[in-house]
C-alpha cells in the first residue's frame, strides 16, 4: 500500500519514521527547560521562605511594632526581594546575551521569581488574624516563622521522596532543612532584631 509506518494522520509511527528523532529531541529540551525553570522557581520559594523567617522573627522581636508596620514590613521585603531577583536576572541576561531579556524570556523571570511574592502570603494572613483579634501579633510573627520552619521541612521531605530515598531518609531531609530554617529563626531572635 505504501503507507507501512505511518499512522492514521500519516505521519511515522515508528522510531525509523521521518521527523522522530527531531520530534524527541525537542521533546526533550522543553522537559529539560521546564524542569530547570521549576527547579529555579522552588530555588526561589526555598530562599524567600528562609529570609521571611528573619523578617518575621526580627518584627515579633521589636518591641514598638504593630500590625500596619508589620504589613508593610513584610511586603517591603517580598517585593524587594523579588525586585532584587529581577534586575539581577535583566543583568545577567544583559552581560551573558549583550540585549535585554523580553517576550518569553522576560516571562520565565517573571515567573521563577513569583515565589518571592508569595513569601508574604502566609505571614500577612497570620499579621491579618492579629488585627481580628485571633492572637496577638508576636504569637502571629512567631507562628509564621514556625509555618515557614514547617514548609522547610516539607520541601526537605519531598525531595527526599522524589530522590528514591526510603521513608527515614527522606525525614532525615526534611530535619535538616527545618533544622536550617530553625537555625535562622534563633540566631535572629538572639541578635534581639
Amino acid at each position: 500500500m505504501g503507507h507501512e509506518g505511518t499512522g492514521d494522520d500519516g505521519h511515522g509511527t515508528g522510531s525509523d519514521g521521518p521527523g522522530t528523532t527531531a520530534d524527541a529531541a525537542t521533546t526533550a529540551t522543553t522537559a529539560t527547560a521546564t524542569a530547570e525553570a521549576s527547579a529555579a522557581r522552588l530555588k526561589e520559594r526555598l530562599y524567600a521562605t528562609i529570609t521571611m523567617i528573619s523578617v518575621v522573627i526580627g518584627l515579633a522581636a521589636s518591641e514598638h511594632v504593630d500590625a500596619v508596620g508589620a504589613t508593610a514590613t513584610v511586603l517591603t521585603a517580598a517585593v524587594g526581594l523579588w525586585l532584587a531577583s529581577l534586575v539581577a536576572d535583566q543583568q545577567a541576561h544583559r552581560v551573558v546575551h549583550g540585549r535585554l531579556a523580553t517576550g518569553a524570556e522576560l516571562r520565565r523571570m517573571l515567573w521563577v521569581g513569583s515565589p518571592l511574592l508569595l513569601s508574604a502570603v502566609g505571614p500577612l494572613i497570620l499579621i491579618g488574624s492579629a488585627v481580628l483579634g485571633v492572637m496577638e501579633l508576636p504569637t502571629a510573627l512567631y507562628a509564621a516563622a514556625g509555618v515557614n520552619v514547617a514548609s522547610l521541612f516539607g520541601w526537605g521531605w519531598y525531595g527526599g521522596v522524589r530522590m528514591g530515598s526510603g521513608p527515614a531518609l527522606a525525614l532525615l531531609a526534611g530535619a535538616l532543612d527545618a533544622a536550617i530554617g530553625l537555625s535562622v529563626a534563633l540566631v535572629k531572635a538572639a541578635a534581639g532584631h
